[in-house]
Parts: structure tokens; C-alpha cells; sequence
């Protein structure tokens, strides 16, 4: 299942069902998962684990160091989950800090061209559109979107089932369950086509466009919206989750 031109180092761990097209080149720290597929020209290194059923198309590059000045040395790592789509001239790049970890969670799609940068973490059933550009340290949830050609500040958290226009330009947190677009990036309303998807029920969908509409269109101050949405709107999961991350929010939402 090694074709004859890849190289690999022996001291790497390839489960006996992977597949390593022509070309590859996989370190000796890295682990490839069972069932994962390198279809050719891919370059793994550093300590780098891919999960199963992964598959990675030509000229992907993972667990390279972090381009991160700061980095003084050490060992930290890439950890891809099972089932994840990584495509044609995708970087994800190791944590800065020794045992660090990049992380990028199962059943993903990395567009071409996308960049994960060190110390990211990326939920499961993430789609990064081409040429999308995470900074490091970047959070993004569950079952988020982001954009083609946008990029992410370093530190930003993209919440969970939220969606990212392309093109954008993410300076702040973007709120689970939004949708956002522009440059400087602007919350735009509900994702509802996502929110449906995910069979979200029309009555909690009705409380978080109240909450939305208190957060992002009546003009007021976080802590005064987060008020608001206590005394005025059922704290269903969604609305919960919602002013739980607005709270947590180090760098400040998108209005």
C-alpha cells in the first residue's frame, strides 16, 4: 500500500490498510491512521497524527513548524481527526510552544489552498473554504463555515454553526449559530439554512432570532444586551449557548 516513490521514514507508524501515494514524504514522528489515503506529492512531518479514513490530496502539507517567530524549540503536534477531506495545497502548521498541539477535529473538509495556522482547534464537520486563512490560535466550533479567500485574526472564535461569507475580514468573535460577511467582517442574521440542516426546531429558531435582534440590532452595549436577553428571552440550549460565548469572549463579538 506504499507506492515504491514515496519516501517513509521507518520509525513512522502506518497502519497496515493506509495508503501512501507516489511521491509522499512522511517523517518519522508521524502516525497515519487506519484507511487513510495520501494520494500523491503529500508532505507529513513533525509529529503529526492522521486519523482514519482520512484522505489528502497532492501537495498538502501538515505538521511543518510553526511560522511563528516566537518559537524557541521543542515538540508539539498536528492532530487530524478520522474522516477528514484535506485538499490540494492545504498548510496546517504545529503548535508554537513545546507540546503544544494543532488540532483539527473529524469529518472536516480543508478546501485547496487553505491555511490552519499553530495552535488552532477546529471542531468536527468544519468546512474552510479555499484559500480561507486561519491566524494562530484561532477556535473555530462545530459544524462551522468559513468563507473562500477570508482571513482570521489571530485569537478570533468562530462559534458553532455559524458561516463566514467570502472574503471577509474576521477581527472578532463571530457568535454560534450567526451569519457573517464582509471587510471588516458584520453579523448579517441567523444561519437558518445551517440551523435547518441540523434540525433545529422553528420555536428555538424564534428565540434566537430575538436574541440575534437584541445582540446586533438595537444599538446596545454587550453587557446591556446580555441583560436583555435574560429577562426577555427563553434561555432555550441555543440562546444559552449564545450568552455563554458572549461572555467568554476575550477580543469582543462582530456587531
Amino acid at each position: 500500500m506504499i507506492h515504491p516513490t514515496a519516501i517513509v521514514d521507518p520509525a513512522a507508524t502506518i497502519h497496515e490498510t493506509a495508503e501512501i501515494g507516489p511521491y509522499c514524504v512522511v517523517g518519522p514522528g508521524v502516525e497515519v491512521g487506519a484507511g487513510a489515503r495520501l494520494l500523491g506529492h503529500v508532505w507529513l512531518d513533525g509529529h503529526t497524527s492522521l486519523g482514519a479514513e482520512c484522505t489528502v490530496y497532492p501537495h498538502a502539507s501538515l505538521g511543518t513548524r510553526t511560522q511563528d517567530l516566537k518559537f524557541s524549540g521543542g515538540s508539539s503536534r498536528v492532530e487530524i481527526g478520522e474522516r477528514t477531506v484535506i485538499r490540494e495545497f492545504v498548510t496546517v502548521n504545529a503548535a508554537t510552544a513545546d507540546g503544544g498541539i494543532t488540532r483539527v477535529g473529524a469529518e472536516c473538509l480543508l478546501m485547496a489552498s487553505s491555511h490552519v495556522a499553530h495552535d488552532c482547534r477546529i471542531g468536527n464537520r468544519v468546512i474552510i473554504a479555499n484559500c480561507g486563512t486561519l491566524g494562530g490560535h484561532v477556535e473555530v466550533e462545530d459544524h462551522a463555515i468559513i468563507g473562500g479567500l477570508s482571513g482570521v485574526h489571530q485569537f478570533v472564535r468562530i462559534g458553532t454553526l455559524s458561516i463566514v461569507g467570502g472574503c471577509s475580514k474576521v477581527t472578532q468573535d463571530i457568535p454560534p449559530y450567526m451569519m457573517a460577511d464582509g471587510h471588516p467582517v458584520e453579523v448579517r442574521g441567523l444561519n437558518r439554512v445551517g440551523l435547518d440542516r441540523q434540525g433545529v426546531p422553528p420555536e428555538s429558531q424564534r428565540h434566537l432570532k430575538r436574541a440575534y435582534r437584541i445582540l446586533f440590532r438595537k444599538g446596545l452595549a454587550t453587557s446591556s444586551a446580555l441583560e436583555q436577553l435574560r429577562n426577555q428571552v427563553e434561555l432555550t440550549p441555543h440562546v444559552a449557548e449564545v450568552i455563554r460565548f458572549v461572555e467568554s469572549s476575550t477580543r469582543g463579538i462582530a456587531r
